[in-house]
């Protein structure tokens, strides 16, 4: 139901009598009286006259119209016309506002609007007017109305006044999204007229103000054709920046970057013919030290921003290996202006960084950026060229700006710098000796940053030397920041670390870490925590050995750090405790774990102030808790899930300002917004508010998941929250979390349902919860944005159908597969885009192997949309088909050979799923993809082959007459994959197990249409299978029924083949569970007992002889228990 607007406020008699004075015809000095004191400093005068205007805005729309635009055109005062301007822009902008008044007010309107623009001499009134102008043609245009206004705009273009000339490129920027594509036809006489005016003739005003016109208009057409014909103009483009920059006129200069650097981002390829000419001139300005440092910085944005446009302009960036040596060089002399303040040394947190400049922040983040967009074949060997004069050099903050960069190139670098990994390991652990601590700090820092991206490559071939160095550090007692950092790196380390590698240093690491958290700083100590917690989670069960030696001193920080200055350190023994519970399990774990809990409940019922990492700590120890002891836990949610939903309710913290708002949220000093630009409106956002409401919904789904049934109380509260934050679109992990829970809410209730735990609910409840959660589900996958997440939903889709499928009616079946349709279409033509790129004329190696890692993402979707489809046949079965025959059009296409090996495959499963689920009411498909099916029984590619030949086999089993006629085919295409000499190669041993046990199917549903006497043996003599563990049991299962009804073709003549079965079933019955089930392991034991009662002893020894020694024994025991 809409909600009804706010009555209008009554006005008084004395606020009537006052309108009507100021609404009196040729009276315009009560209005001019009433403007004046709208900008009044006494506060109630200024509000008794808000309320005033508010009345007139509301209930004379047109007389307020029509009076703005007098006072605009007629006052003498210019704070006045100034003022009107601001206020008609506003009531413009109220869209019931100017679409409710008359068409005789809306044409005085847009006269006087043009007659103000005219008359007006003051610049920035004339600004004022044209935003007023561009709001009304903004809903005027469209609807093809306000004809007189292009004209007037090119007269006032072509005007010998710069004041016009100005305004009308401005508002013709503002405007060519509506008036571009119409302007077609006019495109060489445009181009001519701003051409003139970027001309060097003109004034810095005019020419910023056509540079604005030029990018705008070249953004809006449509075709490259078109954006071609302006191509002409950068040159004076560019001339309009450097002639500002001369005349000492920087804040117009850094006008002209920010629209170049719009344009770099949108249409890259418009500068390509003159990139050479374009870049040098940026790299000019970035080296030039004379400049402000935000002019510098916004020309390196500019080269950055190109590099980075490479859906748009692949590859044109690596073209230019000259211009890359340059801005490297640039970064790397930013990189080196930093201080070397006491206030660093001496810091209580890691997050000091005293003596860091904007240019070292510029230079760190563009390094980061430039490697990432440009690959490590650009990057490595200019890094290689540069940095080893940076590493001996005498100056320190070269040696640690040589650090910082090996630091952020790596993540873009990765492949190339793993090929090179020694040389870059030792330079980087040569300098942990080196004889300043802010170098040393910066080594470690490398070594920790390679780790998270080299990783774990660097862990496996250099634990040897990398732990025993940051052990060493951590020794450094004159200088805690290197200490501290140290233990931070072992984070990093063990993150990507196996315990089998980490075992042989745990004894010496441990040690240390609890050295530092007697003795060190608290910046110390809590590195040592961060370090411990991590160790422990890499190594497991392995770390119990040293737990009675660590808790103990966890539990005291936990119990004693009460003071506000050790609020992080409390936090981070929270972290340490809840991971070493996790690793050391329950069983050691659990009689510590009541005071931990205790200890929490009582910080969880006490006042913490808003900002106190505690709370987002012990949101995440909570949930490690809950993973440790699983339903021991559940007395504790009471206490646990009121601070957690709140958390997860937390609104986002947004500030809205207009782009060109000279507030600008960026000079705040809170850290933690980050602002993004959408249109005309920039948008800050508190990201601490929303890295807790993600921790808050992540913990909640892990409730739901290690809780099951016990987390049904909870159940409806939870998904009315998140069910919302399927499309909450500031923060990817809150989505993604919501995502995860939906399954998990669904499993919690039916489980509750069926155990009798769900308060007297019943099925009907899981329907209405199903009708809650699916239909949201596939809403928010229609608007997802992001491809990744939109997997995560594909696969939370199909575990809710595991769940709950058979509540779905038909039609939340008919939206799951129109969605379905929705993601192929997308993805293909996401696909096609790519493929476009790849025809770009700079178009390289770098690129493909980019664009490749896209594909790959895509590949996920197509799994996901695999396993959906699949879920769906295995719940509806024939009931399904009527959609299956719609989807046909989107999974033939798949089977093409044009298509990527992993689409082959879904399409082929698919089928298969149809034929082994549908059975009879499958067979009118057998037709059109059976050939299909044979083919691809050949594919180069080993998954493919086995998706085929499984499906062969179920054709074989179900496909009766139907599949009869294609036996002799199907035997040859198994042979083939049975007998390659590559078959039981542990990467085709699937397709080779899947093929067997096809051969299988056609042995048991076929005989009749083949040469069993040869084929039966063929089948026997490829047992037992030992890849594929659902087949095997399959086949197994098959072979001892065979044997039951003493199956003649697989006896043989004269019983010949008994060895052969005997060892088959020696070496299932040795692997365990792995190859049989317990009843076929069970029936196979029978029988060989049987054997060995019916068969002459001599027979019967003979044929174990044949076996392994240890089958040899195994049987034996068996057979005698």
């Amino acid at each position: 139901m809409a909600t009804p607007p706010p009555p209008s406020p009554q006005p008084s008699q004395l606020q009537l009598a006052q309108i009507a004075a100021i609404l009196t015809p040729n009276s315009p000095t009560h209005f001019e009286t009433l403007i004046t004191h709208l900008m009044s400093p006494d506060n109630a005068l200024r509000s008794q006259s808000e309320s005033l205007y508010t009345l007139i805005k509301l209930n004379h729309p047109d007389s307020l119209f029509l009076l703005l635009t007098s006072t605009l055109t007629a006052t003498i005062s210019p704070e006045l016309r100034s003022m009107s301007a601001l206020l008609l822009r506003k009531v413009v902008m109220d869209e019931p506002v100017l679409s409710g008044i008359g068409l005789e007010t809306k044409q005085t309107l847009k006269r006087g609007l043009l007659e103000a623009m005219l008359r007006e001499e003051s610049r920035s009134i004339v600004k004022k007017i044209g935003d007023v102008v561009v709001e009304v043609a903004g809903v005027e245009l469209p609807e093809g109305k306000w004809g007189e206004l292009m004209p007037f705009l090119y007269n006032c273009v072509v005007s010998g006044d710069a004041r016009l000339k100005e305004a009308g490129l401005v508002m013709f920027g503002q405007l060519a999204g509506y008036i571009g594509e119409s302007m077609v036809g006019e495109l060489a006489m445009m181009r001519e007229v701003l051409g003139r005016c970027l001309g060097s003739g003109e004034g810095n005003e005019v020419r910023i103000a056509a540079l604005g016109a030029v990018v705008n208009l070249v953004e809006c057409l449509g075709s490259g054709e078109e954006r071609g014909r302006f191509e002409d103009l950068v040159p004076g483009m560019v001339g309009t920046l450097t002639e500002a920059l001369n005349a000492g006129m920087e804040a117009m200069a850094q006008e002209a970057l920010e629209l170049l650097i719009d344009l770099a981002g949108t249409e890259p390829r418009f500068l390509r013919r003159r990139i050479v000419d374009v870049v040098g001139a940026m790299l000019q300005i970035a080296e030039a030290e004379h400049l402000e440092e935000g002019t510098r910085h916004l020309a390196i944005e500019f080269v950055i921003t190109l590099a980075e446009a490479r859906e748009k302009a692949p590859g044109m960036m690596r073209k230019m290996p000259q211009f890359v040596h340059r801005l490297f060089a640039i970064l790397m002399k930013m990189l080196c202006d930093i201080e070397d303040k006491p206030a660093w040394h001496g810091a209580v947190t890691e997050d000091e960084d005293a003596g860091e400049t904007g240019n070292y922040s510029v230079g760190q983040e563009s390094l980061d950026r430039l490697a990432i967009s440009l690959g490590g074949t650009t990057i490595v060997p200019v890094a290689s060229e540069v940095l080893p004069a940076y590493f001996a050099a005498t100056e320190w903050q070269k040696r640690h700006a040589a650090m910082i960069c090996l630091a952020q190139i790596a993540e873009g670098c990765v492949k190339v710098m793993t090929k090179n990994l020694e040389q870059v390991v030792s330079m980087v652990l040569n300098s942990f000796r080196d004889p300043h601590p802010r170098v040393r700090w910066a080594a470690i820092n490398a070594i920790g940053q390679l780790s998270t991206d080299l990783g774990p490559d660097l862990q496996t071939q250099f634990h040897s030397s990398v732990l025993p160095a940051l052990a060493s550090a951590m020794d450094d007692y004159q200088n805690p920041r290197v200490q501290a950092h140290a233990a931070s790196a072992v984070l990093n380390f063990s993150e990507n670390c196996t315990p089998e590698i980490l075992t042989p240093y745990l004894d010496g690491i441990v040690t240390k870490l609890l050295v530092l958290l007697q003795n060190g700083k608290q910046m110390v100590q809590e590195g040592a925590l961060t370090a411990l917690a991590s160790v422990a989670d890499s190594s497991q069960e392995v770390f119990q050995k040293y737990y009675s030696t660590v808790m103990p001193y966890l539990i005291d920080i936990l119990m004693n750090a009460t003071d506000k200055s050790h609020r992080m350190l409390r936090a981070k023994a929270m972290e340490c405790i809840s991971l070493v519970g996790m690793a050391v399990g329950k069983e050691k774990f659990k009689d510590d774990a009541k005071q931990v809990m205790e200890v929490l409940m009582k910080l969880q019922g006490s006042q913490l102030e808003a900002d106190d990492p505690t709370i987002s700590y012990m949101l995440q120890a909570w949930a490690r808790l809950c993973k440790c002891l699983g339903q021991d836990f559940l007395p504790y949610m009471p206490f646990v899930m009121p601070s957690l939903l709140q958390s997860a309710q937390l609104k986002p913290d947004v500030t809205i300002t207009s782009a060109d708002s000279d507030a600008d949220i960026d000079d705040s000093d809170d850290e933690s917004i980050e602002t993004i630009t959408l249109g005309d409106k920039r948008i800050g956002i508190k990201t601490s508010v929303l890295e807790e409401k993600a921790t808050a919904c992540n913990m909640l789904c892990c409730y739901a998941d290690e809780l099951k049934e016990g987390f049904f109380p909870w159940v409806d509260q939870v998904a009315t929250i998140l069910v919302p934050l399927l499309k909450f679109y500031f923060h990817e992990e809150v989505r993604k979390a919501a995502v995860s829970a939906m399954p998990e809410l669904l499993r919690s209730a039916k489980l509750a349902i069926e155990k009798g735990l769900a308060q007297g609910r019943n099925e009907s409840y899981l329907k209405q919860l199903t009708d809650y959660i699916v239909p949201a589900l596939v809403e928010a996958l229609h608007k997802e944005p992001e491809v990744g997440i939109c997997s995560n939903m594909l696969d939370a889709l199909n575990e809710c159908i595991q769940v709950s499928g058979p509540l779905l009616d038909e039609g939340q079946v008919r939206s799951i597969v129109d969605e379905i349709k929705q993601v192929i279409t997308a993805s293909s033509s996401r696909k096609k885009d790519r493929e476009e790129r790849t025809k770009a004329e700079d178009f390289d190696a770098e690129e493909g192997e980019l664009l490749k890692e896209e594909n790959e993402e895509e590949e996920e979707l197509f799994d996901q949309v695999g396993d959906c489809l699949g879920t769906l046949i295995k719940t509806f079965k024939a009931a399904f088909l009527p959609f299956f025959d719609e989807l046909r059009s989107y999974l033939t296409p798949m089977w093409g050979k044009d298509k990527t090996a992993e689409e082959r495959r879904i399409a082929i499963c698919i089928f298969d799923d149809v034929v082994e689920q549908c059975q009879g009411a499958a067979l009118r498909y057998y037709e059109t993809f059976l050939p299909f099916l044979l083919a691809a029984c050949n594919d180069e590619n080993a998954d493919v082959r086995q998706a085929a030949v499984y499906g062969l086999g179920v054709c074989a089993e179900y496909g009766g007459s139907v599949f009869r006629p294609l036996v002799g085919e199907a035997l040859s295409r198994l042979s083939a994959v049975i007998g390659h000499p590559n078959a039981r190669h542990p990467d085709y041993i699937m397709a080779y197990d899947n093929a067997v046990s096809a051969l299988g199917k056609i042995c048991q549903h076929h005989r009749e249409s083949i040469n069993a006497a040869q084929i039966v043996p063929l089948w026997l003599n490829c047992l037992p299978i030992k890849g594929d563990l659902v087949e095997a049991k399959v086949v197994h299962e098959q072979l001892c029924s065979m044997v039951e009804r003493s199956d003649t073709e697989v006896l043989g003549p004269n019983h010949q083949y008994l060895p052969k079965i005997v060892a088959v079933f020696a070496e299932v019955l040795c692997a365990g569970k792995d190859l049989a089930t317990e009843q076929t392991a069970g029936r196979m034991i029978n029988l060989l007992r049987q054997l060995q009662q019916t068969l002459p002893p001599s027979a019967f020894a003979s044929t174990l002889s044949s076996l392994q020694p240890q089958q040899q024994l195994a049987l034996q025991t068996i057979l005698s228990s």
